[in-house]
Protein backbone atom coordinates (compact mmCIF):
# COMPACT_ATOMS: atom_id res chain seq x y z
CA UNK A 1 0.00 0.00 0.00
CA UNK A 2 0.97 3.28 -1.17
CA UNK A 3 2.44 5.65 2.28
CA UNK A 4 -0.43 8.79 2.54
CA UNK A 5 1.20 12.09 1.61
CA UNK A 6 0.95 14.70 3.42
CA UNK A 7 0.41 18.36 2.19
CA UNK A 8 3.51 20.64 2.06
CA UNK A 9 3.52 23.69 4.98
CA UNK A 10 4.61 26.77 3.13
CA UNK A 11 2.56 29.36 5.47
CA UNK A 12 1.39 31.79 3.25
CA UNK A 13 2.49 35.51 3.72
CA UNK A 14 -1.21 36.28 2.16
CA UNK A 15 -3.12 35.11 4.88
CA UNK A 16 -3.11 32.66 7.73
CA UNK A 17 -3.35 28.87 6.81
CA UNK A 18 -6.79 26.38 7.53
CA UNK A 19 -6.84 26.20 10.83
CA UNK A 20 -9.32 23.18 10.37
CA UNK A 21 -6.78 21.08 8.80
CA UNK A 22 -5.28 17.86 10.99
CA UNK A 23 -2.03 19.07 9.84
CA UNK A 24 -1.49 22.35 10.70
CA UNK A 25 1.64 23.20 11.99
CA UNK A 26 1.57 20.19 14.52
CA UNK A 27 3.86 16.67 14.88
CA UNK A 28 1.93 14.14 12.91
CA UNK A 29 2.97 10.51 12.27
CA UNK A 30 2.04 8.82 8.77
CA UNK A 31 0.87 5.81 9.39
CA UNK A 32 1.87 3.53 6.70
CA UNK A 33 0.72 -0.71 6.25
CA UNK A 34 2.32 -2.61 8.81
CA UNK A 35 4.04 -4.74 5.45
CA UNK A 36 5.35 -1.50 4.12
CA UNK A 37 9.49 -1.54 4.96
CA UNK A 38 9.09 2.42 5.21
CA UNK A 39 9.62 4.51 8.38
CA UNK A 40 7.23 6.11 9.89
CA UNK A 41 7.89 9.89 9.51
CA UNK A 42 7.58 12.98 11.62
CA UNK A 43 6.99 16.19 10.05
CA UNK A 44 8.38 19.34 11.77
CA UNK A 45 6.24 21.16 14.82
CA UNK A 46 5.84 25.00 15.22
CA UNK A 47 5.25 26.14 18.68
CA UNK A 48 1.57 27.32 19.21
CA UNK A 49 1.93 28.26 22.94
CA UNK A 50 1.80 31.68 23.22
CA UNK A 51 3.62 31.54 26.46
CA UNK A 52 6.68 30.11 24.55
CA UNK A 53 6.43 31.75 20.93
CA UNK A 54 8.89 34.51 21.05
CA UNK A 55 8.03 37.50 18.65
CA UNK A 56 10.96 40.53 17.91
CA UNK A 57 8.93 43.22 19.18
CA UNK A 58 12.04 45.91 18.82
CA UNK A 59 15.59 46.52 17.23
CA UNK A 60 18.29 48.99 17.74
CA UNK A 61 22.17 49.27 16.74
CA UNK A 62 25.03 51.26 16.14
CA UNK A 63 26.86 51.04 12.70
CA UNK A 64 29.64 52.05 10.54
CA UNK A 65 25.86 53.48 9.11
CA UNK A 66 24.30 55.16 12.22
CA UNK A 67 22.49 54.56 14.68
CA UNK A 68 18.92 54.47 13.16
CA UNK A 69 17.74 51.02 11.65
CA UNK A 70 15.90 52.45 8.70
CA UNK A 71 19.15 54.38 7.25
CA UNK A 72 20.84 51.78 8.48
CA UNK A 73 18.73 48.81 5.85
CA UNK A 74 18.49 51.49 3.28
CA UNK A 75 22.04 52.13 2.97
CA UNK A 76 22.52 48.45 2.76
CA UNK A 77 20.26 47.92 -0.14
CA UNK A 78 22.06 50.39 -2.02
CA UNK A 79 24.99 48.39 -1.69
CA UNK A 80 27.10 51.08 0.16
CA UNK A 81 30.39 50.07 1.65
CA UNK A 82 31.04 51.42 5.03
CA UNK A 83 34.66 50.52 4.48
CA UNK A 84 37.62 53.15 4.85
CA UNK A 85 41.45 54.16 6.29
CA UNK A 86 41.83 53.61 10.09
CA UNK A 87 41.54 57.58 11.55
CA UNK A 88 41.17 56.87 14.96
CA UNK A 89 45.21 55.71 15.50
CA UNK A 90 48.11 55.62 13.16
CA UNK A 91 47.81 52.81 11.45
CA UNK A 92 50.09 53.24 8.88
CA UNK A 93 53.17 51.10 10.53
CA UNK A 94 50.57 47.85 10.01
CA UNK A 95 50.07 45.62 6.98
CA UNK A 96 45.99 46.67 6.81
CA UNK A 97 45.14 49.83 7.23
CA UNK A 98 41.17 49.73 6.98
CA UNK A 99 38.14 48.75 8.82
CA UNK A 100 34.81 49.44 8.94
CA UNK A 101 35.37 51.95 11.33
CA UNK A 102 32.09 54.02 13.00
CA UNK A 103 32.26 58.16 12.67
CA UNK A 104 30.84 60.56 15.01
CA UNK A 105 29.36 58.36 17.44
CA UNK A 106 26.74 59.98 19.45
CA UNK A 107 25.08 59.12 22.69
CA UNK A 108 23.59 62.17 24.25
CA UNK A 109 20.03 61.38 25.57
CA UNK A 110 21.20 57.70 26.22
CA UNK A 111 24.34 57.80 28.53
CA UNK A 112 25.14 60.82 30.91
CA UNK A 113 27.67 62.80 30.19
CA UNK A 114 30.09 61.75 33.28
CA UNK A 115 29.27 58.04 32.26
CA UNK A 116 30.26 58.37 29.28
CA UNK A 117 33.67 60.02 29.33
CA UNK A 118 34.77 56.64 30.79
CA UNK A 119 32.96 54.14 29.57
CA UNK A 120 34.68 51.73 26.49
CA UNK A 121 33.07 52.22 23.50
CA UNK A 122 31.50 48.72 23.52
CA UNK A 123 29.96 49.00 26.07
CA UNK A 124 28.30 52.60 25.19
CA UNK A 125 27.36 50.83 21.89
CA UNK A 126 25.81 47.83 24.06
CA UNK A 127 23.48 50.77 26.00
CA UNK A 128 22.66 53.11 23.23
CA UNK A 129 21.69 50.41 21.07
CA UNK A 130 19.63 48.71 23.77
CA UNK A 131 17.80 51.33 24.55
CA UNK A 132 17.10 52.48 21.15
CA UNK A 133 15.60 48.79 20.65
CA UNK A 134 13.14 49.10 23.74
CA UNK A 135 12.18 52.81 22.07
CA UNK A 136 11.72 50.76 18.78
CA UNK A 137 8.93 48.04 21.12
CA UNK A 138 7.32 51.19 22.66
CA UNK A 139 9.16 50.71 25.44
CA UNK A 140 11.07 54.30 25.53
CA UNK A 141 11.14 56.28 28.91
CA UNK A 142 7.99 55.82 31.50
CA UNK A 143 6.24 53.43 29.33
CA UNK A 144 9.27 50.67 31.32
CA UNK A 145 6.49 51.07 33.85
CA UNK A 146 4.51 49.20 31.69
CA UNK A 147 6.45 45.80 31.99
CA UNK A 148 7.18 44.00 35.47
CA UNK A 149 11.40 44.26 35.63
CA UNK A 150 11.92 40.93 37.78
CA UNK A 151 10.90 38.71 34.44
CA UNK A 152 12.87 41.47 32.11
CA UNK A 153 16.38 40.63 31.35
CA UNK A 154 19.62 41.77 29.22
CA UNK A 155 21.77 39.18 27.49
CA UNK A 156 24.29 41.15 25.40
CA UNK A 157 27.31 39.48 24.74
CA UNK A 158 30.90 40.69 23.18
CA UNK A 159 33.85 38.64 21.73
CA UNK A 160 36.58 41.16 22.73
CA UNK A 161 35.22 43.23 25.47
CA UNK A 162 36.19 46.80 26.60
CA UNK A 163 39.21 45.98 24.90
CA UNK A 164 40.37 49.87 24.94
CA UNK A 165 39.93 50.22 28.41
CA UNK A 166 42.21 46.84 29.12
CA UNK A 167 44.85 48.12 26.51
CA UNK A 168 44.96 51.32 27.97
CA UNK A 169 45.46 49.60 31.73
CA UNK A 170 47.79 47.81 30.53
CA UNK A 171 50.01 50.45 28.88
CA UNK A 172 49.33 52.42 32.45
CA UNK A 173 50.85 49.50 34.46
CA UNK A 174 53.88 49.59 32.29
CA UNK A 175 54.91 53.09 31.89
CA UNK A 176 53.86 54.34 35.47
CA UNK A 177 53.13 52.23 37.42
CA UNK A 178 50.08 50.43 39.06
CA UNK A 179 49.02 53.02 41.14
CA UNK A 180 47.92 54.87 37.81
CA UNK A 181 45.43 51.95 36.60
CA UNK A 182 42.29 53.49 36.61
CA UNK A 183 39.80 51.72 39.29
CA UNK A 184 37.39 51.28 36.40
CA UNK A 185 39.74 48.84 34.67
CA UNK A 186 38.49 45.85 35.45
CA UNK A 187 34.84 47.03 35.93
CA UNK A 188 34.89 48.23 31.90
CA UNK A 189 36.91 45.54 30.87
CA UNK A 190 34.90 42.39 31.56
CA UNK A 191 32.51 40.94 28.79
CA UNK A 192 29.48 40.97 31.25
CA UNK A 193 29.47 44.89 32.24
CA UNK A 194 27.39 46.14 29.18
CA UNK A 195 24.46 43.81 29.78
CA UNK A 196 25.26 44.38 33.64
CA UNK A 197 25.27 48.36 33.33
CA UNK A 198 22.50 48.83 30.92
CA UNK A 199 19.78 46.66 33.21
CA UNK A 200 21.28 48.87 36.18
CA UNK A 201 20.24 51.66 33.91
CA UNK A 202 17.01 50.46 32.99
CA UNK A 203 16.08 48.51 35.93
CA UNK A 204 15.78 45.00 34.96
CA UNK A 205 15.77 42.21 37.54
CA UNK A 206 15.44 39.35 35.46
CA UNK A 207 18.31 36.58 33.74
CA UNK A 208 21.27 38.94 33.41
CA UNK A 209 24.61 38.15 31.78
CA UNK A 210 26.95 37.99 28.75
CA UNK A 211 27.98 35.26 26.42
CA UNK A 212 31.54 35.41 24.73
CA UNK A 213 31.71 32.65 21.53
CA UNK A 214 34.07 35.11 19.37
CA UNK A 215 31.92 35.43 16.10
CA UNK A 216 29.11 33.25 16.79
CA UNK A 217 28.27 35.50 20.18
CA UNK A 218 25.21 37.27 19.20
CA UNK A 219 22.92 34.23 17.74
CA UNK A 220 24.53 32.35 21.21
CA UNK A 221 22.69 35.39 23.18
CA UNK A 222 19.64 34.84 20.84
CA UNK A 223 18.98 31.71 21.59
CA UNK A 224 20.03 31.36 24.99
CA UNK A 225 17.38 34.52 25.83
CA UNK A 226 14.34 32.40 23.55
CA UNK A 227 15.01 29.41 26.15
CA UNK A 228 14.49 32.12 29.18
CA UNK A 229 11.15 32.80 27.37
CA UNK A 230 10.18 29.03 26.77
CA UNK A 231 10.91 27.98 29.66
CA UNK A 232 9.00 30.94 31.60
CA UNK A 233 11.87 32.51 33.58
CA UNK A 234 11.08 36.19 31.71
CA UNK A 235 8.68 37.52 29.65
CA UNK A 236 11.17 39.63 27.76
CA UNK A 237 14.54 39.80 27.03
CA UNK A 238 17.19 42.35 25.52
CA UNK A 239 19.73 40.20 23.57
CA UNK A 240 22.40 41.05 20.85
CA UNK A 241 26.34 41.60 20.85
CA UNK A 242 28.52 44.95 21.12
CA UNK A 243 31.94 45.23 19.77
CA UNK A 244 34.53 47.91 19.62
CA UNK A 245 38.05 46.43 18.89
CA UNK A 246 39.30 48.33 16.15
CA UNK A 247 42.11 49.76 18.00
CA UNK A 248 45.83 48.95 18.00
CA UNK A 249 46.24 45.94 19.88
CA UNK A 250 43.07 44.67 18.03
CA UNK A 251 44.14 45.44 14.86
CA UNK A 252 47.62 43.67 15.40
CA UNK A 253 46.07 40.47 16.67
CA UNK A 254 44.02 39.67 13.75
CA UNK A 255 47.15 41.29 11.61
CA UNK A 256 49.14 38.07 13.60
CA UNK A 257 46.43 35.80 13.02
CA UNK A 258 46.80 36.60 9.05
CA UNK A 259 43.26 36.86 9.06
CA UNK A 260 42.85 40.08 7.31
CA UNK A 261 42.84 41.48 4.21
CA UNK A 262 45.33 44.12 3.22
CA UNK A 263 43.55 45.45 0.10
CA UNK A 264 45.25 48.77 1.46
CA UNK A 265 45.02 50.85 -2.40
CA UNK A 266 41.03 49.92 -2.13
CA UNK A 267 39.17 49.16 1.07
CA UNK A 268 35.64 49.77 -0.19
CA UNK A 269 36.30 46.33 -2.47
CA UNK A 270 38.61 44.53 0.35
CA UNK A 271 35.47 42.49 1.69
CA UNK A 272 34.92 40.29 -0.86
CA UNK A 273 32.67 37.05 0.22
CA UNK A 274 32.46 34.01 -2.12
CA UNK A 275 35.07 35.72 -4.57
CA UNK A 276 37.79 34.32 -5.47
CA UNK A 277 39.87 37.46 -5.33
CA UNK A 278 38.63 37.23 -1.60
CA UNK A 279 42.46 37.63 0.65
CA UNK A 280 40.33 37.50 4.39
CA UNK A 281 37.90 39.80 6.47
CA UNK A 282 37.79 43.43 7.30
CA UNK A 283 37.03 44.42 11.06
CA UNK A 284 34.32 46.23 11.73
CA UNK A 285 32.80 47.57 14.93
CA UNK A 286 29.13 48.09 16.59
CA UNK A 287 26.35 46.60 18.32
CA UNK A 288 22.96 44.96 17.78
CA UNK A 289 19.93 43.83 19.43
CA UNK A 290 16.63 42.52 19.41
CA UNK A 291 13.76 42.84 22.04
CA UNK A 292 12.58 39.44 21.98
CA UNK A 293 8.89 38.75 24.02
CA UNK A 294 6.91 36.09 24.69
CA UNK A 295 4.28 36.31 22.23
CA UNK A 296 0.98 36.66 25.22
CA UNK A 297 3.28 39.07 26.35
CA UNK A 298 3.64 40.82 23.84
CA UNK A 299 0.05 40.83 22.65
CA UNK A 300 -1.04 42.01 26.30
CA UNK A 301 0.87 45.58 26.11
CA UNK A 302 0.12 45.97 22.43
CA UNK A 303 3.38 45.87 21.43
CA UNK A 304 4.44 46.66 17.99
CA UNK A 305 5.45 42.74 16.47
CA UNK A 306 7.84 42.66 14.09
CA UNK A 307 8.44 39.30 13.23
CA UNK A 308 9.04 36.23 14.47
CA UNK A 309 11.96 34.06 16.26
CA UNK A 310 11.35 30.63 15.24
CA UNK A 311 14.35 28.98 17.05
CA UNK A 312 17.52 28.06 16.82
CA UNK A 313 20.58 26.04 17.20
CA UNK A 314 24.81 25.92 18.94
CA UNK A 315 27.24 23.29 18.88
CA UNK A 316 31.35 23.01 18.30
CA UNK A 317 33.53 22.03 15.65
CA UNK A 318 35.65 20.51 17.81
CA UNK A 319 38.08 20.16 15.15
CA UNK A 320 40.24 23.44 15.02
CA UNK A 321 41.27 26.58 17.15
CA UNK A 322 40.70 28.74 13.86
CA UNK A 323 39.77 27.09 11.16
CA UNK A 324 36.50 25.31 9.64
CA UNK A 325 35.94 22.15 9.22
CA UNK A 326 36.04 21.85 5.20
CA UNK A 327 33.28 19.48 4.80
CA UNK A 328 31.04 21.78 7.13
CA UNK A 329 29.80 19.08 9.31
CA UNK A 330 29.22 20.90 12.08
CA UNK A 331 27.77 23.84 10.39
CA UNK A 332 25.49 21.41 8.64
CA UNK A 333 24.26 19.23 11.95
CA UNK A 334 23.81 22.99 13.78
CA UNK A 335 21.22 24.49 10.62
CA UNK A 336 19.27 21.03 11.06
CA UNK A 337 19.25 21.50 14.78
CA UNK A 338 17.95 24.91 14.35
CA UNK A 339 15.03 23.76 11.58
CA UNK A 340 13.91 21.17 13.84
CA UNK A 341 14.20 23.53 16.82
CA UNK A 342 11.84 26.06 14.74
CA UNK A 343 9.52 23.03 13.48
CA UNK A 344 10.59 24.17 9.93
CA UNK A 345 11.44 21.91 7.19
CA UNK A 346 14.55 22.68 4.54
CA UNK A 347 12.43 23.73 1.78
CA UNK A 348 10.74 26.09 3.41
CA UNK A 349 13.73 28.11 3.95
CA UNK A 350 14.40 30.47 1.11
CA UNK A 351 16.45 32.98 2.51
CA UNK A 352 20.34 32.83 4.36
CA UNK A 353 22.22 36.18 5.86
CA UNK A 354 25.33 34.05 5.64
CA UNK A 355 28.38 34.56 7.96
CA UNK A 356 30.48 34.90 5.01
CA UNK A 357 33.57 36.60 5.95
CA UNK A 358 35.21 36.21 2.90
CA UNK A 359 38.12 34.52 4.14
CA UNK A 360 39.62 31.53 2.11
CA UNK A 361 38.33 28.91 3.59
CA UNK A 362 35.37 29.74 6.07
CA UNK A 363 33.38 31.02 2.63
CA UNK A 364 33.32 27.46 0.72
CA UNK A 365 32.81 25.96 4.38
CA UNK A 366 29.61 27.62 4.83
CA UNK A 367 28.66 26.87 1.35
CA UNK A 368 29.64 23.29 1.67
CA UNK A 369 27.56 23.23 4.91
CA UNK A 370 24.66 24.75 3.32
CA UNK A 371 24.79 21.94 -0.05
CA UNK A 372 24.22 19.34 2.69
CA UNK A 373 21.33 20.51 4.36
CA UNK A 374 19.01 22.14 1.15
CA UNK A 375 19.54 20.17 -1.40
CA UNK A 376 17.44 22.05 -4.34
CA UNK A 377 19.61 25.41 -4.15
CA UNK A 378 17.29 27.04 -6.66
CA UNK A 379 14.80 28.68 -4.90
CA UNK A 380 17.13 30.03 -1.90
CA UNK A 381 18.72 33.66 -2.28
CA UNK A 382 21.73 34.40 0.50
CA UNK A 383 23.95 37.31 0.68
CA UNK A 384 26.63 38.66 3.05
CA UNK A 385 26.36 41.44 5.19
CA UNK A 386 29.76 41.88 6.18
CA UNK A 387 30.43 42.97 2.25
CA UNK A 388 29.40 46.50 3.51
CA UNK A 389 29.87 47.15 6.76
CA UNK A 390 32.97 44.57 7.45
CA UNK A 391 33.07 41.49 10.49
CA UNK A 392 31.76 42.92 13.38
CA UNK A 393 33.09 39.79 15.63
CA UNK A 394 30.64 39.34 18.76
CA UNK A 395 28.48 41.84 17.20
CA UNK A 396 28.65 40.60 13.66
CA UNK A 397 25.21 38.19 14.38
CA UNK A 398 23.07 41.10 16.05
CA UNK A 399 23.55 43.30 12.83
CA UNK A 400 23.19 40.65 10.58
CA UNK A 401 19.41 39.48 12.54
CA UNK A 402 18.21 43.10 11.74
CA UNK A 403 19.30 43.24 8.35
CA UNK A 404 17.26 39.48 8.62
CA UNK A 405 14.15 40.86 10.08
CA UNK A 406 14.41 43.84 7.55
CA UNK A 407 14.62 41.54 4.62
CA UNK A 408 11.72 39.85 5.87
CA UNK A 409 9.39 43.52 6.62
CA UNK A 410 10.37 45.35 3.58
CA UNK A 411 10.77 42.95 0.75
CA UNK A 412 13.96 43.76 0.06
CA UNK A 413 17.28 41.99 0.45
CA UNK A 414 20.12 43.56 0.30
CA UNK A 415 22.95 43.08 -2.01
CA UNK A 416 26.38 41.14 -1.61
CA UNK A 417 28.87 43.54 -3.07
CA UNK A 418 31.98 43.57 -4.58
CA UNK A 419 31.18 40.16 -6.84
CA UNK A 420 33.80 40.32 -9.23
CA UNK A 421 34.83 36.94 -9.82
CA UNK A 422 32.69 34.49 -8.24
CA UNK A 423 33.78 30.87 -6.91
CA UNK A 424 31.57 28.52 -9.08
CA UNK A 425 30.84 26.24 -6.70
CA UNK A 426 28.70 29.10 -4.61
CA UNK A 427 25.28 27.59 -6.53
CA UNK A 428 23.16 29.85 -5.60
CA UNK A 429 21.83 33.43 -6.22
CA UNK A 430 23.78 35.49 -3.40
CA UNK A 431 22.07 39.08 -4.35
CA UNK A 432 25.11 40.44 -6.87
CA UNK A 433 25.70 43.80 -6.55
CA UNK A 434 22.37 44.64 -6.66
CA UNK A 435 19.34 44.81 -3.75
CA UNK A 436 16.33 42.05 -5.39
CA UNK A 437 12.68 42.02 -4.13
CA UNK A 438 11.79 38.37 -2.47
CA UNK A 439 9.09 37.63 -0.75
CA UNK A 440 10.89 35.97 2.33
CA UNK A 441 9.07 32.51 4.08
CA UNK A 442 11.34 31.56 6.53
CA UNK A 443 15.04 33.45 6.82
CA UNK A 444 18.12 31.58 8.89
CA UNK A 445 21.00 33.41 10.02
CA UNK A 446 24.81 32.25 9.99
CA UNK A 447 27.37 33.13 12.87
CA UNK A 448 30.72 31.38 13.33
CA UNK A 449 33.26 31.88 15.63
CA UNK A 450 37.18 31.25 16.81
CA UNK A 451 37.06 27.63 18.47
CA UNK A 452 34.88 26.02 16.02
CA UNK A 453 31.63 27.99 17.62
CA UNK A 454 28.16 27.35 15.57
CA UNK A 455 25.28 29.54 15.96
CA UNK A 456 21.63 29.19 13.81
CA UNK A 457 18.88 31.40 14.35
CA UNK A 458 15.12 31.13 12.11
CA UNK A 459 13.15 33.87 11.75
CA UNK A 460 9.85 34.67 10.03
CA UNK A 461 7.24 37.01 9.21
CA UNK A 462 5.13 37.07 12.22
CA UNK A 463 1.08 35.17 12.33
CA UNK A 464 -1.32 34.71 14.56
Amino acid sequence: MQALQSPTLHPSPLGPIRKNSSYLLTRRRLSVNAASSQPTVSAPKREKDPKKRVVITGTGLVSVFGNNVDEYYNRLLEGESGIGPIDRFDASKFPTRFAGQIHGFRSEGYIDGKNDRRLDDCIRYCIVAGKKALEDADLGGDKLSKIDKERAGVLVGTGMGGLTVFSDGVESLIEKGHRKITPFFIPYAITNMGSALLAIDIGFMGPNYSISTACATSNYCFYAAANHIRQGEADLMIAGGTEAAIIPIGLGGFVACRALSQRNDDPKTASRPWDKGRDGFVMGEGAGVLIMESLEHAMKRGAPIIAEYLGGAINCDAYHMTDPRADGLGVSSCIESSLEDAGVSPEEVNYINAHATSTLAGDLAEINAIKKVFKNTSEIKINATKSMIGHCLGAAGGLEAIATVKAITTGWLHPTINQFNPEPSVEFNTVASKKQQHEVNVAISNSFGFGGHNSVVAFSAFRP
